[in-house]
């Protein structure tokens, strides 16, 4: 019986010398994961930081189309609807406004100010 149980130590003790050896390759295998995934995330930011920017310069004012857009969506949220999918922007720099229509309607209060 002795033997038994010595036998049973022994295997025990090989059993989680290999879980350890497991949970090591594992861990490594999640450190790759983690590093391609934060290497494609980086990519991905780069490369949507490389879009073309308009600007609108008119008397002595310079305007960032992307940054209108983002002013009409948020215009439109404040009003009470939910966050636009497609706007579309009428810059009148001689008002002094943009108008703006979200999924092809607007009204006369769809507007902001340059």
């Amino acid at each position: 019986m002795a033997n038994t149980k010595k036998a049973a130590k022994t295997k025990a003790a090989e059993v989680a010398a290999e879980v350890k050896e497991v949970a090591k390759e594992t861990a490594a295998k999640t450190k790759s994961v983690a590093k391609k995934t934060a290497e494609k995330t980086k990519a991905a930011v780069e490369k949507a930081a490389e879009k073309d920017v308009v600007f609108v310069e008119f008397a002595d004012k310079q305007l960032d189309v992307a940054s209108l857009v983002e002013a009409a969506k948020a215009d439109y949220k404040a009003k009470g609807h939910r966050a636009p999918k497609a706007v579309k922007l009428y810059i009148k720099p001689e008002e002094g406004v943009a108008y703006y229509t979200v999924n092809d309607k607007g009204d006369a209060d769809q507007k902001i100010d340059l």
